[in-house]
């Protein structure tokens, strides 16, 4: 049976999925990161061939792997590219084996188009306008430094600044404060150490302890407590930031859908369900008539992708039959409903 192995090496999940040319999905398989930035080349390589092993060994019957295609974060595609190859070779993969942007993945997830928009929002941030099936300019994804504005560590270091400033009295009170403090075990008492709050000293060391991307783990704290006035603020310029991030893609007469993934646009559930988060719904409003897809990973773009490579046209039939095929083997493998 000729057959594809398309994988999505996320910064946290990878996925790996076995297809024929018809758009059957004959196995499945997840690890862990297939980043390299974040879990370092050796681990993401291990990634890379735990999932890409565990969707063979779910096909009923042996395979022969034609290609293989892997959707990867735009600066982890530039790893030593002779090192996926090989490794990939000890399984059985004998075909030729590219890396594409998982933007381009996130987009090809979402829809059969060749034109239109992707923007991307979990730790970080990206957005991108996709002209003849590539990408044509990408916006943002510039890292924690030096942008991912509207981020989940966007959103999670402004909680903390907000916490810190209420602390010291140089900002609002906020319902943020008491979140973040039982997050981190500390209370708030009415000690002082050097002309300081004693617990904005600790919160202090608390934080610079961590690696700035780390921040992202307050974000959450902002949706859950969106009522209160600070952590509203919050949202609304993280929706702002992230409208102009689309904004800087978008081009006058190419009017194609617009793609939304990552953790805080798009919640993770059942195909058909209700996705949209606090801030998919903002961005609503200016999206306007646009038709907007909301996509929960990558693997199935990358299948797109990988058929396409092999001049399998991937109409609508057959793209429906990838993503009823891909939702059952995830609901089993990922234990969801």
């Amino acid at each position: 049976m000729d057959t594809i192995l398309a994988m999505d090496a996320g910064g946290t999940t990878t996925r790996a999925l076995v297809a024929d040319r018809t758009g059957r999905v004959h196995g499945y398989g997840l690890a862990g990161s297939g980043n390299p930035v974040s879990a370092g080349l050796d681990a993401a390589m291990s990634s890379l061939v735990e999932a890409a092993s565990r969707a063979l060994e779910a096909c009923a019957q042996p395979v022969s792997l034609a290609s293989a295609l892997i959707v990867m974060a735009g600066a982890s595609s530039r790893m030593p590219g002779e090192q996926i190859p090989e490794r990939l070779a000890g399984i059985g993969v004998r075909g030729p084996v590219r890396v594409e942007s998982d933007l381009l993945g996130a987009f090809c997830s979402g829809t059969i188009r060749r034109e239109g928009y992707a923007l991307v929002a979990g730790t970080g941030s990206v957005a991108a306008r996709v002209r003849a099936g590539r990408l044509d300019a990408v916006a943002d994804g510039t890292g924690w430094l030096l942008g991912d504005a509207g981020s989940g560590y966007w959103v999670g270091h402004r909680v903390a600044t907000a916490v810190a400033a209420a602390l010291d009295g140089r900002g609002p009170e906020t319902a943020l404060t008491g979140a973040v403090l039982d997050s981190l075990g500390l209370t708030r008492s009415p000690v002082r150490a050097d002309g300081r709050p004693q617990v904005l000293l600790d919160l202090m060391d608390e934080l610079y302890a961590l690696r700035p991307v780390q921040l992202s783990r307050f974000a959450p704290l902002a949706f859950q407590l969106a009522d209160d006035d600070v952590a509203h603020e919050i949202l609304s310029d993280a929706a702002a930031a992230l409208t102009n991030t689309l904004a800087a893609v978008h081009q006058p007469g190419l009017d194609g859908p617009v793609v939304l993934g990552g953790g805080l646009l798009v919640r993770p559930g059942s195909p058909g369900g209700d996705h949209t988060t606090y801030l998919s719904r903002a961005l609503a409003t200016t999206l306007g008539d646009a038709e907007v897809v909301s996509v929960t990973g990558g693997v199935l773009g990358a299948a797109v992708l990988g058929l396409r490579n092999l001049g399998v046209e991937v109409d609508a039939e057959l793209f429906d039959r990838l993503r009823q095929d891909l939702s059952g083997w995830s609901d089993t493998a990922e234990g969801t409903t």
